[in-house]
């Protein structure tokens, strides 16, 4: 069986192929806590390795940051995730799905990634609990 087909036959490996995330890449996680998506945690570190905490001093090229409602100012948040980030990298803002604990408002999303200079591409699903945000520097833009 191909690697692919294996993913396909795995629900939760496929959560890496939706993140776009290779093995080659760095990738630096935030806002751990005991309520993650550990399976999709799984998924990401058997795609990627080990991922960063956010003391890192190396470049990433992909942030996993989990935010849920009262984690602090989404748009600070973002800014510190940014610090990091290679020029082509990707944000990927994971949010409790509506209903569960900590939900975060779409319009907090969509106004705080804009004031830290990141647009909104896709939304995936994360797992039973959680969305994921897929936020990138639009095109163009140059890093201060």
């Amino acid at each position: 069986m191909s690697a692919t087909a294996g993913q396909a036959a795995d629900g939760v490996r496929s959560l890496a192929d939706r993140f776009g995330l290779e093995p080659s890449m760095v990738v630096m996680e935030m806002g751990y806590d005991d309520d993650v998506d550990e399976d999709l945690r799984e998924a990401l570190t058997e795609r990627v390795g080990d991922l960063v905490d956010e003391d890192t001093d190396e470049v990433v090229d992909a942030v996993l940051l989990w935010y849920r409602d009262g984690d602090g100012d989404l748009f600070e948040l973002l800014t510190d995730a940014l610090g990091p980030l290679a020029d082509n990298g990707v944000v990927w803002l994971l949010t409790p799905k509506a209903g569960r604990d900590g939900h975060v408002e779409p319009s907090e999303i969509s106004e705080s990634a804009p004031t830290a200079g990141l647009q909104q591409t896709s939304t995936v699903n994360a797992g039973k609990d959680w969305t994921a945000h897929r936020l990138v520097s639009p095109r163009g833009a140059k890093k201060k």
